[in-house]
């Protein structure tokens, strides 16, 4: 696999809507482009550090991190949770692009931090690169070049998924901004109980 076989990858990855999609469009909605921008590449960055840890056969590292993929999920659902609360309750900024000041750096730490506890991140990476690994062909400068192609895949989707609805966003009123902080922030709460849910599921718990 090259680099844009990697390009493609990313691009597979990113495009499912899921918590990071709804969360780069509603601050794209609210906030501007920058920051759907920035949420997106936090994102794409935490896909290349999994990717970089599959990529280099740090084994050890991938099994801890399976092992604990539980505990992980349970933490990233409460994270959902909090970023679903903080939605419903926010009001909706002005049409016009907020300063840029630290809460880019707040917009990329978050959804990174959301991404790397997401266990189906890892378990991606591992399944794609141990395909790549028995290739007798297969070097580790093939693998970087991959993790590369991944990571601008990866954030070519959020370009343009942030553009697009930065387009969108001009055409909206505070009321049409205030209803999607209550839907994006429901859809938030509702992805966040699921991890929680399916992580230690209930249903388990009395059979332990």
């Amino acid at each position: 696999m090259s680099m844009w076989s990697g390009v493609l990858v990313g691009l597979s990855i990113a495009a499912p809507v899921g918590p990071i999609g709804v969360l780069c469009m509603k601050r794209t909605i609210n906030q501007g482009r920058w920051y759907g921008v920035l949420s997106g590449l936090g994102a794409a960055s935490a896909d290349a550090v999994y990717g970089l840890i599959a990529a280099v056969g740090f084994t050890a590292l991938t099994n801890i991190l399976l092992d604990q993929r539980m505990w992980i999920q349970f933490i990233g659902g409460l994270f959902l949770c909090y970023l679903g609360y903080q939605s419903v309750r926010a009001l909706p900024h002005s049409g016009k692009e907020l300063q840029l000041n630290n809460g880019l750096a707040r917009a990329y730490l978050t959804t990174f931090l959301l991404t790397l506890t997401n266990p189906m991140t890892i378990l991606s990476f591992a399944a794609i690169f141990a395909g790549i690994q028995h290739s007798a062909q297969s070097t580790t400068g093939d693998s970087l070049l991959l993790v590369l192609g991944i990571f601008l895949g990866s954030t070519l989707w959020w370009l343009l998924l942030a553009g697009l609805v930065g387009i969108i966003r001009t055409a909206l009123n505070a009321k049409a901004m205030r209803w999607i902080n209550v839907i994006s922030g429901v859809v938030l709460l509702v992805l966040g109980v699921w991890s929680l849910v399916s992580a230690f599921p209930f249903w388990q718990l009395g059979n332990r």
